[in-house]
């Protein structure tokens, strides 16, 4: 077929040949149909299965949360009387097969009194450390939780940007307060004294982001959650290490009365799943439901003055904050014995280095607040900590000064695909 063409740019023609049209047939219906599907298979990407896949994900996710119903209820309680019965002891909780599970929340009420006539005065995170480790165990018998009351308080401080179940102060004419006795300890105690401490255990990443979430609505299978006490959480006035201690007594000896312990426990989940007509199955949305949302800890030795200490992020991760505490031979010291705390990547390049006073002033513009002296927190929401990406990545953490026996508690928030982390060993740091 031959073509007239013009250039625009001199005005000059010129007569082409090109062979004939692929189009097929002679009526307008012909090269319509052709066109439609000239741009339905050629011009339109076609998606991959991993972004199908996630699409129906984000779609599902969305309808949960228009349709379903919120529900908060207490599940499980345990009343536990006699003095002091509770220290050092393990209550281990069935939890409910139910719904889509976001998190579970834990309250804890009961007394503490003198044993004598001594004078209890709380440490730092006083209350918080009344219970040295909570563990919560899913369906698939994947532990997704292990880590201490103080590090479940930071880190629904860090999640709500302020004082976990706080009140602030504030000018309003209406007596908006501290009215109610929510996470509240007496700071000093001289005659019997009530408490009553809240412990969130997330499941989901949020309450609409719905990776984490456990889906319990089963007939097989127990989920379960074990709380553990501390087993001396009043201690003596001779005891320097007070890092583990809810209060720290006026005498050597009289280290008080813990009892009326009373232990509530609070699912937040989701009832009511739309049903998917077709098949007469939940609409779950699968993607998210594969991930497992990690609250760990680990204790790291082995501190030496003025050297670099690192500590691995685990592979096949993303990171979400770190937090951790330097416990100086028993002192908990304010940033004063810190040169830099860095974050490093595979080819030695520093994510961040920074005095521990900088790392001190991102937690504020955080939470508003500085957490207790010793404990540090650094926030990766905006930009996850995806070991994979990275490679061999470390928490490195610069000593002015280390005790013998001086220690890191490092507590990990993460995500993990539950396909990968079984095997998700760190190299060694180097």
């Amino acid at each position: 077929m031959k073509f007239r063409t013009r250039d625009f740019l001199t005005g000059s023609t010129a007569i082409i040949t090109r062979p004939a049209s692929a189009f097929k047939g002679r009526g307008l219906s012909d090269y319509a149909a052709n066109r439609r599907r000239f741009k339905v298979t050629d011009a339109v990407p076609q998606m991959s299965a991993a972004q199908r896949i996630q699409q129906a994900n984000d779609a599902a996710t969305a309808l949960i949360l228009q349709q379903a119903q919120p529900m908060f209820q207490q599940m499980q309680s345990q009343a536990i009387s006699g003095n002091n019965v509770v220290l050092g002891q393990t209550y281990n909780f069935n939890l409910t097969n139910v719904g889509l599970n976001r998190r579970i929340v834990v309250e804890i009420t009961g007394n503490i009194a003198q044993a004598a006539a001594e004078t209890l005065n709380a440490t730092p995170f006083g209350i918080m450390n009344l219970i040295s480790n909570v563990t919560l165990t899913d369906l698939s018998n994947y532990q997704r939780i292990n880590t201490n009351g103080r590090h479940l308080f930071a880190l629904a401080t860090a999640r709500r940007s302020g004082a976990f179940g706080a009140a602030f102060m504030n000018d309003s004419p209406v007596r908006m307060g501290s009215n109610m006795a929510i996470n509240s300890a007496p700071p000093q105690v001289t005659v019997s004294r009530p408490f009553r401490m809240f412990i969130e255990l997330p499941l989901a990443y949020h309450e609409n982001d719905l990776r984490g979430s456990v889906w319990a609505n089963v007939t097989g299978g127990q989920w379960r959650m074990s709380l553990t006490f501390n087993n001396a959480p009043i201690v003596g006035s001779a005891t320097t290490d007070l890092s583990n201690a809810a209060y720290v007594s006026s005498t050597a000896g009289d280290v008080g009365v813990i009892s009326g312990v009373n232990v509530i426990i609070h699912q937040d989940y989701l009832d009511q799943i739309p049903i998917n007509p077709k098949t007469g199955q939940a609409i779950l949305p699968v993607a998210s439901l594969a991930y497992n949302y990690l609250i760990l800890s680990t204790p790291q030795y082995g501190i030496v003055a003025n050297t670099d200490f690192a500590v691995q992020y685990t592979n096949f991760r993303t990171f979400l904050s770190t937090m951790f505490e330097y416990n100086n031979g028993g002192v908990m010291n304010p940033g004063t014995d810190i040169n830099y705390i860095g974050i490093q990547v595979a080819n030695q390049v520093f994510l961040t280095k920074a005095d521990p006073f900088a790392i001190g002033l991102a937690t504020r513009n955080i939470i508003g607040d500085d957490y207790p002296p010793g404990f540090y927190y650094m926030d990766h929401r905006k930009k996850p900590i995806i070991t994979n990406q990275y490679g061999n990545t470390q928490l490195v953490v610069n000593a002015s000064t280390a005790a013998a026996s001086s220690y890191l508690n490092v507590y990990w928030e993460m995500l993990s695909v539950q396909n990968q982390a079984l095997n998700a060993g760190s190299l060694a740091a180097g």
